[in-house]
């Protein structure tokens, strides 16, 4: 029969979250509940379409619309998300995923189309030059620490773990959105990067109940390090953290990694861990591949509509290191104040 084409609506939302977990391609951030966080935190219109053939799911597209004044247009798939793009079960249903998108970027006047996929770009979209990389690795984990650290992560990550220990850092799992919140607008603004509302982080929680969790490293009862993780399928996925200052001398970035690595595997049963995108040339970059983690490049692919350009909204963008520059100088309260209204155009 012939593939169909539909926006995603209440009665379907079982079938499309079945469809994404059965899917090896498939990933978190391909889930419906993404939908509606995305709408409600930052306003943006979504375009959430699915396949059918024969009356079954056979492919899904998660789509949404960023149009800011200072950021530009950009119909993306999926904005705040490491992956997105259109997962399918045949060929024929990518390709009618594909000329939805499409047409529906034509329709709407968008400049830019933007698959975020870890797979080679499709026939016809421009693949920009490698930027953002994702690091994955498996991992075992038995109960057993020390066996478990050595299996898992290099000899200097073991020794700065050791030495968080002896400083007598702790670590908790829960769902404490605040105290995540506060210590990661502070790292982000000594990053020089707009922070995300702390509403985000709670409809995050609430469209995910029973698949995130927050770790939280505390030294002498003070939280110092703080990081909200998503779970799916056998996965574990640290994906908004942040730190204080005195983190790094308490190796308290290292010791959270660990215990999110640590509890997921004995808690969760989690044997892949997903430590996330992040741009090459960084200090994030660096630290990944210092954990014994590969990067793979993650495929940033474009449907230009004549005239338009690859979209270039990144820190690396020579263009905003003056901003970046004063930006990091903010009162925290102002960086708190104006961020948000800004980083719904940098998904």
């Amino acid at each position: 029969m012939t593939v169909r084409i539909r926006e995603l609506d209440s009665a379907t939302v079982p079938a499309w979250d079945s469809f994404v977990r059965d899917q090896p391609e498939a990933s978190f951030f391909h889930l419906s509940p993404w939908r509606d966080v995305i709408s409600r935190a930052f306003g943006h219109p979504t375009h959430y379409v699915l396949a059918e053939q024969d009356g079954a799911v056979v492919g899904v597209l998660p789509l949404a619309r960023m149009r800011t004044f200072l950021f530009g247009d950009l119909l993306a798939s999926t904005p705040f998300c490491a992956y997105g793009g259109p997962v399918a079960a045949t060929p024929e249903a990518r390709e009618a995923l594909m000329q939805h998108a499409m047409a529906l970027q034509r329709r709407l006047g968008v400049p830019a189309l933007e698959f975020r996929q870890r797979g080679a770009p499709d026939p016809g979209l421009q693949d920009r030059p490698p930027l953002y990389f994702t690091f994955r690795k498996p991992i075992t984990i038995t109960g057993d620490d020390a066996k478990d650290q050595a299996a898992n992560i290099p000899r200097k990550q073991r020794a700065e773990v050791r030495k968080a220990i002896k400083f007598g850092l702790t670590s908790t799992s829960d769902s404490d959105i605040r105290t995540l919140h506060r210590i990661y607008a502070e790292s982000v603004r000594n990053l020089g990067s707009p922070v995300f509302p702390r509403r985000y982080f709670q409809l995050l929680a609430e469209a995910f109940p029973d698949a995130h969790d927050v770790t939280t490293v505390r030294y002498e009862g003070r939280p110092v390090a703080s990081v909200l993780n998503f779970h799916f399928r056998d996965e574990v996925l640290p994906y908004y953290g942040g730190s204080t200052p005195e983190a790094r001398a308490l190796s308290a970035n290292d010791f959270m990694y660990w215990e999110v690595m640590r509890r997921a595997g004995t808690e969760r049963g989690a044997t892949l861990f997903d430590f996330g995108r992040s741009k090459i040339g960084t200090g994030a970059f660096a630290y990944k591949r210092n954990w014994g983690f590969e990067a793979e490049q993650l495929h940033y692919a474009y449907g230009l509509l004549p005239g338009a350009r690859v979209p270039d909204n990144n820190p690396n963008n020579p263009k905003y290191k003056l901003v970046i520059a004063a930006w990091k100088r903010l009162p925290l309260r102002i960086a708190n104040l104006l961020g948000p209204p800004l980083v719904r155009g940098l998904g």
